[in-house]
């Protein structure tokens, strides 16, 4: 059997990602063909106002012209396409404009899954390629710290339990950060930083109703906020997606990056040279997520992944599901 190309793609709350990939039908090992993000903050204002912003949404098109691009140059057919929408577009009143311009760009209609869906595809991606590697036993707790929500995942093969939350980097700055005058706190004080610990703490307690999380014997990070606090602790020269997928980052160094992340400015933040501009404003907030999990659960360690919902989203593509 011949592998089977398809095309993925994960928009959500901060970021819009394709993945262009072969699928082995024999082993399932994907095999990147092009691989893209583009930040475009969909999410832009929707926790406050309930709707995508029109300058949100124009951004969020023009990225999808050029995937549509790439994806022809491949020769996709729109059977092998799948484009997956998260939390943003969950949230808002407005979202046929998003769905219907998604289907006038790239001839496929997104689906706008539930929290839960997100969680098992972020599972996928993620701990396919886990199984044998020693010292990654199972349970795999997979947490997915986006820009809207964040899932958690636990499971051992198979998906045993799963819950979405609402406390993604994008929503917890805009929440607690964000100034009268539209601009960021720049750094933020002691008492913002305490409400959104708050926040991450009661949205924890949800997702231990439904997760056991303290079952977990390891922890996987993913999406930019995970991936961006492993570079650093790399201390890399600029991202290496190659470098940073499954390092092990210990809780210690998660905790003083945090720490410096926070009581930075905002020229501090962007002249870190792996930092992605558009990550600037929000890497607090995400990285204060990552060490809030690892605190609550004991986790030593995180494993981290450069591979998540993108790549599950890709295996279900290639297997037409």
């Amino acid at each position: 059997m011949t592998a089977t190309a398809a095309a993925a793609i994960d928009c959500g709350t901060n970021s819009i990602r394709l993945l262009i990939a072969e699928a082995d039908p024999a082993t399932g090992v994907l095999t990147d063909l092009d691989r893209r993000m583009e930040i475009v903050r969909l999410g832009q204002g929707v926790d406050r106002t309930g709707r995508l912003a029109p300058e949100a949404l124009d951004r969020t098109f023009a990225a999808c012209r050029r995937y549509a691009d790439a994806i022809r140059a491949h020769g996709i057919p729109p059977e092998r396409i799948r484009f997956v929408a998260t939390s943003a577009s969950r949230d808002a009143e407005n979202r046929e404009d998003f769905t219907r311009g998604v289907k006038e760009i790239l001839g496929t209609v997104p689906e706008v899954i539930t929290g839960e869906e997100e969680a098992e595809l972020s599972f996928t991606g993620a701990t396919r390629e886990l199984a044998g590697r020693p010292g990654i036993d199972p349970p795999h707790l997979v947490v997915d710290i986006g820009g809207g929500s964040t899932e958690f995942v636990l499971g051992d093969g198979r998906v045993r339990a799963a819950r979405s939350v609402d406390i993604g980097c994008v929503r917890l700055t805009e929440r607690h950060l964000l100034r009268e005058d539209g601009r960021i706190a720049d750094p933020p004080a002691p008492e913002q930083v305490a409400a959104i610990a708050a926040d991450i703490d009661a949205a924890l307690d949800l997702a231990a109703r439904r997760v056991p999380l303290a079952e977990a014997h390891t922890l996987v990070g993913l999406a930019g906020s995970v991936t961006t606090v492993a570079a650093i602790a790399l201390d890399l020269p600029a991202y290496d997606s190659a470098a940073i997928h499954h390092t092990r980052v210990p809780v210690a160094r998660v905790r003083e990056i945090t720490g410096r992340l926070l009581a930075a400015t905002h020229a501090e933040r962007a002249a870190i040279p792996v930092m992605h501009p558009g990550r600037v404003d929000v890497i607090g907030a995400g990285a204060l997520v990552l060490l809030r999990v690892m605190e609550r659960i004991g986790a030593a360690e995180v494993v981290v992944s450069e591979h998540d919902i993108l790549d599950g989203i890709a295996y279900k593509a290639a297997e037409g599901a």
